[in-house]
């Protein structure tokens, strides 16, 4: 395709988990922050209606007919996924449409670069449908995480979809209903580090939310109005008779992280943004994950250390864990937080917060 035939275009950012980790799909809130990398979608409308993408970061393309139900032939399949969610929202489509996919997140790394690619696509597919309209951010999030997640009886939260549909930096709550705050973006320079680990997202989560789950499943037994929210700290030890070991520290673990991420929210919320104590609550974060909900490597490990180290205000793992990436807050040196970084075999990303899907 010629530069001049591209007459659509969208993309969507990438995303680091600030606080909240492993807490989205307990209806726990999160903070996650998009950043200045993208997944880009550009092409044109073609007669008929046969979709036709190519894919030259991970050299492969995809065709198949819009206006049916597509069977999926892929374990992740979200091309049509997302358009079998917006045919079943009332969306139709007369013409096909030929593209090209590329981006800057590095892939399979707890950055959201599957959740951008969806956030994208629904972007573009609501404005080449036959209806051709601009959907809201929020919409075009509640869309992308019924394409990766519902449809694929994932276990993944909805954080990723909002983060990359709006943008910014937001605190996403989730009782008593979906709400959605858009904090100051008070933020500066972050050091992404890839560790070249492909990360287990679908085994790590299972393992944690369906620990957790169990956990509250056997507490409600014994104690029907339990609740995550309503339970302190100093309370956790009345559960010892009920639960194993494992548990009542998996259980204490997840109550440190959702207090870490309120007192967060009170450092974005503050007149003026405490940087140092940023960093300080993202490497006590870290700790939590690595020791208790244990979603760290050695490498990721090796990379923190190096980063804080070099003068980093704090580092955590970023994702659900098991490889992946992990960023350092840095917004003094990051040139030498880079270097430390790599310095260990991470390949680094300096990136800023970013708005979201345009």
């Amino acid at each position: 395709m010629k530069r001049e035939e591209l007459n659509f275009s969208t993309s969507a950012p990438g995303r680091v988990c600030l606080f909240g980790e492993h807490q989205d799909y307990l209806n726990l809130p999160v903070i996650p922050c998009a950043i200045s990398l993208r997944i880009n979608i550009e092409g044109k409308k073609q007669a008929g209606n046969q979709i036709h993408l190519d894919l030259p970061d991970i050299k492969k393309n995809e065709k198949f007919y819009v206006n049916r139900l597509l069977e999926y032939h892929t374990e992740r399949d979200y091309f049509k996924s997302t358009m079998n969610v917006m045919q079943a929202n009332n969306f139709t489509f007369s013409t096909g449409f030929e593209g090209i996919v590329n981006g800057e997140i590095p892939i399979n790394s707890g950055t959201s670069s599957s959740s951008a690619l969806i956030v994208a696509w629904v972007n573009l597919l609501a404005k080449i449908s036959d209806q051709a309209i601009t959907l809201p951010p929020e919409d075009i999030a509640a869309f992308a995480h019924q394409a990766e997640v519902t449809e694929f009886n994932e276990p993944g939260g909805k954080m990723d979809h909002y983060s990359c549909a709006l943008g910014g930096t937001i605190f996403l709550d989730f009782e008593p209903e979906l709400k959605v705050t858009t904090l100051k973006n008070s933020l500066k320079t972050i050091v992404l580090g890839d560790s070249g680990e492909p990360k287990s997202t679908t085994a790590i989560l299972s393992r944690v939310k369906n620990g957790v789950l169990e956990i509250i499943n056997k507490i409600c037994k014994e104690e029907s109005s339990f609740s995550l929210r309503n339970l302190q700290l100093e309370d956790v030890g009345k559960y010892e008779n009920i639960l194993t070991f494992d548990q009542h520290s998996l259980l204490t673990a997840t109550l440190k992280n959702y207090q870490i991420t309120l007192e967060a929210k009170q450092i974005f919320d503050a007149a003026s943004f405490d940087h140092k104590a940023v960093g300080s609550l993202l490497t006590k974060h870290h700790d939590i994950l690595n020791k208790d909900l244990n979603i760290s490597t050695p490498k990721i490990e090796k990379m923190i250390e190096a980063a804080l180290n070099a003068g980093a205000y704090g580092a955590k793992i970023n994702g659900s864990g098991g490889g992946g990436c992990m960023f350092a807050y840095a917004p003094e040196n990051p040139e030498e937080v880079a270097e430390a970084i790599i310095s260990c075999g991470g390949k680094v990303y300096v990136v800023q917060p970013e708005d979201g899907v345009k």
